[in-house]
């Protein structure tokens, strides 16, 4: 009996703790032009699959801009034109952003697709 209730308590806490993990993902928000986009309009999310990003253009506010770069199909980084912003691989880089439109193209070769590989930033 005894060992029944401590192994009871135990299994307890374990799944207690276990649900305090909880999810740590960004709540993702549509805005008005079907970007997905982050609920800190600072922050985008850029997943790569081979020789494509998943969105045509991603949308962000002037100032401090956060990137994380994703790769769910082969092995991709990211430069931006006309910043000093460069993600090899996976990663986050940060820039302070003024208002324009901002060219990202991959910056691995990555195969056939590689120069079609590119995406806008827009800084608003």
């Amino acid at each position: 009996m005894k060992k029944t209730m401590i192994s009871l308590l135990l299994l307890s806490l374990v799944l207690i703790l276990a649900a305090c993990g909880g999810n740590d993902d960004t709540t993702e928000i549509e805005n008005e032009s079907g970007n997905g986009e982050n609920a800190s309009s600072n922050e985008v999310d850029l997943v790569a699959t081979d020789w494509d990003f998943d969105q045509d253009s991603y949308t962000a506010e002037a100032g401090e801009v956060t990137i994380n770069l994703t790769n769910e199909e082969g092995h991709h980084g990211i430069k931006i034109e006309g910043t000093d912003v460069e993600i090899d691989g996976e990663g986050t880089a940060t820039a302070d952003l003024e208002p324009g439109e901002y060219r990202i193209y991959c910056s691995i070769p990555c195969g056939e697709g590689h120069d079609e590989m590119e995406t806008t930033l827009v800084v608003e």
